[in-house]
């Protein structure tokens, strides 16, 4: 059985119109991306091949309490969420423009999963993670700690990787998360993250507005150049690129420098309702595939079916009959 700890942060979602009508549900970045892996295990009929466990905290609260339940039955292990009892999840409001497009409020300063290093219990969760196969998390889950909890979890992951533990990291950049100083807080963290990476499942818009690439070829040679030997790029509408320098044919023999990346195409989707996961919907697809020993070409097309599907509903975790078709047509 293959095993990912996946590690992040988890908020109470509204979406909807401020002051009119509002939808309550859950969402979160590293979250979405588990609960589509999940989905995607189980409908390819390898669930109990992959173990997904959720890594975070939570408070003692009934909404807490409720989140859990809800990814239990998602599939998702929850044996490693510790439970703040001084603190609640955050909450965040989507609103959406008539594009799908959206834009975000957030109230999550003194959520429970900022403190998750500070947790007493939380030399548990370092000692579950020598044990797991990939671990799994995002910018947001670097962004939202305080600066002495980030560099401890970068440490812990190079102890990790030294260990043969697999690294992957979707950079999902937000600006308001980091300080306002000309992004150097963010670029020496994702550079020190990315030293540590196996897997990159970035987006080309953050990583340009980041560090200015002019194209995703240029984004996927600059992570190769720190070390990152899988690397994919999504690129929206324009499916991903990708480039594995683990396979032979992806490096020139004469010059040892990597060939040109490949492009992954996706269907096109007429109708956008809601962008707001799908990039982790991606993700969680993706993941699906990868973990069952896919190529990254194939795991690719799963996680744009997927995305493909969540980006024509609203809200960042869609019904689960939604997405099994997509999974299963792949």
């Amino acid at each position: 059985m293959k095993h990912i700890a996946i590690i992040g942060e988890c908020m109470i979602e509204l979406n909807g119109k401020p002051f009119g009508s509002m939808h309550q549900t859950f969402g979160g970045d590293t979250l979405n991306a588990a609960v589509y892996l999940s989905r995607g295990c189980e409908a390819n009929l390898n669930q109990d091949d992959i173990k997904v466990s959720y890594i975070t905290a939570l408070g003692a609260d009934p909404i807490s309490k409720g989140m859990l339940e809800r990814w239990q039955q998602e599939g998702v292990s929850t044996n490693l969420v510790l439970q703040d009892s001084q603190r609640t999840p955050g909450l965040y409001l989507i609103q959406l423009d008539d594009a799908g497009e959206r834009t975000f409020l957030y109230w999550r300063n003194q959520s429970a999963a900022r403190y998750l290093l500070q947790h007493p219990d939380f030399n548990q969760i370092k000692q579950a993670l020598r044990t797991v196969d990939m671990v799994f998390l995002s910018g947001i889950t670097l962004a939202i700690l305080p600066e002495q909890d980030r560099i401890e979890l970068l440490n812990i992951l190079v102890e990790l990787k030294t260990q043969g533990v697999e690294i992957a990291f979707d950079s999902n950049f937000r600006p308001a998360l980091w300080p306002q100083d000309e992004n150097q807080t963010v670029k020496n963290s994702y550079q020190a993250m990315y030293t540590l990476t196996d897997l990159a499942l970035v987006t080309f818009d953050d990583e340009q507005l980041i560090w200015g690439d002019s194209s995703p070829e240029q984004t996927i040679e600059r992570l190769t150049a720190l070390g990152v030997k899988r690397c994919i790029v999504k690129l929206g509408a324009n499916g991903c690129l990708i480039q594995d320098a683990t396979i032979q044919g992806d490096i020139n023999p004469d010059s040892g420098t990597a060939s040109a990346p490949r492009a992954v195409p996706t269907l096109p989707v007429e109708h956008v309702v809601d962008t707001t996961s799908a990039g982790d919907s991606f993700n969680g697809g993706f993941l699906s595939a990868y973990l069952a020993g896919e190529d990254l070409t194939k795991s690719c097309q799963r996680g744009n079916a997927m995305a493909g599907v969540v980006i024509q509903h609203r809200g960042a975790i869609i019904a689960k009959e939604l997405t099994q078709a997509a999974i299963t047509a792949i």
